[in-house]
C-alpha cells in the first residue's frame, strides 16, 4: 500500500485542465487538450510528485455554472488514460462521489485503475455536496453520510476479497490489502470518517485544529502508530522563478529556497502531503512549473 514517510513533506498536484472551476482555471486551458493534461502528469511523474489528481462531478447545475463550470472530466477515465503516460506517480480521486455509486461497481474501477497502473491507485473519497446532483442522480442528499459510510466498508471489503457472498471479482489490485483510502472533507463528521482509513484530503488549505482532531480521532480509535496521509491544498499558487507580468492572478514566486520557505511556513504542523498548483501562460509554461517544483523545490520541503 503507498504510504507517506516521515521526515519529508511529500508533495501532489490536482490536474489543470480536467476542470474549469474558476477556483483554478488559467485562461490556456479553454484551448487545452489530452496532450497538455498528459504532459503536465509525466512533468509531475518525473520530478518525484507523490500523486497527480482528478476531481468528481457529474452534471452542475445552472446557477452554480458561473463560478464551478460545467467542464469536469471524468476522474476514472482521466486516470486511466494517464496511467500508461506514466511510471510513478499515484493516480488520487480528489474526490470521488462514493454516494452515487454501489460499492462494488466503484471498486471494480479503482481495482481496474491499481491493476493497468502497476499499484498507484488512491482511493480518494468524498460524501458530495450538490444538492441537485443528488436529485438527478436518484439519491437522497440528506443520506450522504450515511451512505459514504457503508459504502466505504463495502469498498474495502470488495478491494480486499475475491470472492463476497459467492460473487468474484477480477483483476484483482495490485496493492496489498488494498489501495489506500483517503476520505475528503473539513466537516467534524469527514474529519471523524477520515480518521477511520488511510487519509485525509480537506476542502481546501488544512487548519491546526483539523489536523489536532484527526489526531485525537485516531488515538481514541488505536490507529496512532499506523501510517496516515495527511494532506494541505497551498494556497496561493506558486512560480518558481520571477513570475512573469503576464501572470496577472496572485502567486507566491522567488528562488527554490525562497519557494520552499515558503511552502513550510505555511504548512500546519502534523501535515506529511501538501498540494500545489502554479501559475503559467500555456501548458508547456505550466508542466515545466510542475518540473522545476519537483526537481528545486522538493529536495528542500524537510520538515
Amino acid at each position: 500500500m503507498i504510504t507517506v514517510g516521515d521526515g519529508q513533506l511529500a508533495y501532489g498536484t490536482s490536474l489543470p485542465i480536467q476542470t474549469h472551476s474558476t477556483s483554478w482555471f488559467e485562461p490556456w486551458e479553454a484551448d487545452a487538450g489530452p496532450p497538455e493534461l498528459a504532459a503536465v502528469a509525466r512533468a509531475a511523474d518525473r520530478s518525484g510528485y507523490l500523486y497527480v489528481a482528478s476531481c468528481d462531478h457529474v452534471a452542475i447545475p445552472r446557477h452554480r455554472a458561473g463560478q464551478m463550470s460545467t467542464w469536469w472530466t471524468d476522474p476514472m477515465a482521466t486516470l486511466g488514460w494517464l496511467a500508461a503516460s506514466t511510471e510513478r506517480t499515484a493516480l488520487l480521486s480528489a474526490v470521488y462521489v462514493l454516494a452515487y455509486r454501489h460499492a462494488r461497481m466503484a471498486a471494480k474501477g479503482f481495482a481496474t485503475l491499481d491493476w493497468l497502473s502497476g499499484g498507484r491507485a488512491v482511493v480518494g473519497v468524498g460524501a458530495g455536496h450538490l444538492e441537485e446532483e443528488f436529485a438527478l442522480l436518484g439519491v437522497a442528499h440528506a443520506d450522504r453520510g450515511r451512505l459514504t459510510d457503508e459504502g466505504l466498508v463495502g469498498l474495502a471489503e470488495a478491494l480486499e476479497h475475491t470472492w463476497i457472498d459467492d460473487l468474484g471479482a477480477e483483476p484483482r489490485p495490485v496493492q496489498r490489502p488494498r489501495p489506500p483510502i483517503w476520505v475528503g472533507g473539513s466537516s467534524r463528521p469527514a474529519l471523524r470518517r477520515a480518521a477511520r482509513w488511510d487519509g485525509w484530503i480537506p476542502q481546501g488549505p488544512a487548519t491546526v485544529e483539523a489536523v489536532d482532531a484527526l489526531r485525537v480521532e485516531r488515538e481514541a480509535l488505536g490507529l496512532a502508530d499506523r501510517p496516515f496521509a495527511v494532506n494541505h491544498l497551498f494556497v496561493p499558487a506558486l512560480y518558481v522563478g520571477t513570475p512573469p507580468e503576464e501572470v496577472l492572478r496572485p502567486c507566491l514566486g522567488g528562488s527554490p529556497e525562497q519557494v520552499a520557505a515558503q511552502v513550510l511556513a505555511g504548512t500546519p504542523a502534523g501535515v506529511n502531503v501538501v498540494q500545489v498548483h502554479f501559475r503559467a501562460r500555456d501548458g508547456a509554461e505550466y508542466a515545466e512549473q510542475v518540473e522545476r517544483f519537483g526537481t528545486e523545490v522538493g529536495p528542500l520541503l524537510r520538515r
